[in-house]
């Protein structure tokens, strides 16, 4: 398999970009998987001999230009043809990559993902998703997590379907339990959003709906997926990531679960509901985070990810068509 970087994106880029994927090569001695870095050649000069004991497990495709995390992502992407994130795009349209990632900025790789590989027929918005640490070591999933601010029910039964998909066949849980996340237990809480899918959850065949969830049951085993409005999601993935800064970083704390929170250890947020696995790293991320950005990248293309949630979203036309 073929996994593309930006190894220009991130606020520490390219030099932990390539700290990153020297340890991702120290642990991994899968011979399938080959790295296509882009970046510009000059610029990763002084980095890019730690990478000279596994030069046959990556090439390098020059890139001229670099979208800066604060430029238009539309207008940048347009204007910068040659840039590390436009041009891994490319490569993942024409089938040379298997899945990108970049920790550069979001919202062009957000506007790349919709415009090139495009979502998934029958997917109304693509989410994203990540992971939540539980205090039994596990891991829940919430979604979305920022790029649908505003949505309807139907949005959320489709992350709801995406979700599961997600945690039974990346993360291996063999049956998902779904809750919405809402601000008390019992049916008919919440706004008109949460009240209005309630009930559609109850009947969407394909999942294990359990109900609502609130706050203080996010990092609890009481469900596996977690569906909410990106802009309550983005809001309570932040909360969840200040943990880690102001116990661990400010006040020194030392607790295995709260090492947890810190988001290097999973590495990047998938777009969930494109037409090829598109992961985002976080701005500030150094080597272990790119590190981890790589292993998820290779458990999307493993799991075959994608080709189920073409499955499960097929139109009912295509589905008789295909019988």
């Amino acid at each position: 398999m073929n996994i593309g970087l930006d190894i220009m994106g991130g606020d520490y880029a390219p030099e932990e970009a390539i700290k990153g994927v020297r340890l991702f090569m120290e642990q991994s001695h899968n011979p399938d998987v080959h790295l296509v870095l882009t970046g510009n050649a000059a610029l990763i000069a002084p980095y890019i001999s730690l990478l000279e004991p596994y030069k046959a497990r990556y090439t390098l495709i020059e890139a001229a230009e670099v979208i800066g995390m604060h430029e238009h992502p539309t207008k940048a992407l347009k204007e910068k043809p040659n840039s590390s994130i436009a041009l891994g795009f490319a490569l993942l349209l024409k089938g040379k990559v298997d899945a990108f990632m970049s920790a550069g900025n979001t919202g062009a790789m957000l506007v790349g993902s919709m415009y090139s590989v495009k979502a998934i027929d029958g997917i109304l918005r693509p989410s994203i998703a990540s992971p939540i640490p539980r205090l039994d070591g596990g891991y829940n999933l919430m979604l979305d997590v920022g790029i649908n601010a505003d949505c309807k029910p139907e949005h959320l039964l489709q992350f709801a379907k995406l979700g599961t998909l997600y945690s039974k066949h990346v993360l291996g849980n063999e049956n998902p339990r779904v809750a919405l996340l809402n601000l008390g237990e019992e049916e008919g809480k919440g706004n008109i959003l949460a009240q209005t899918t309630y009930p559609l959850l109850k009947e969407l065949p394909g999942i294990t709906f359990v109900g609502n969830c609130e706050g203080r049951d996010v990092f609890h085993n009481k469900a596996e997926v977690i569906v909410c409005e990106g802009f309550v999601g983005n809001v309570a993935l932040k909360v969840a990531e200040s943990f880690y800064d102001i116990f661990h970083t400010m006040k020194g704390f030392r607790d295995p679960f709260l090492d947890t929170f810190n988001f290097e250890t999973y590495g990047g947020t998938p777009i969930l509901g494109i037409n090829s696995p598109v992961i985002i790293g976080h701005g500030i991320s150094h080597a272990t985070a790119f590190m981890n950005m790589i292993v998820v990248a290779e458990k999307l293309i493993s799991s075959g990810l994608t080709d189920l949630f073409k499955e499960s979203f097929k139109q009912p036309t295509e589905q008789k068509a295909s019988v």
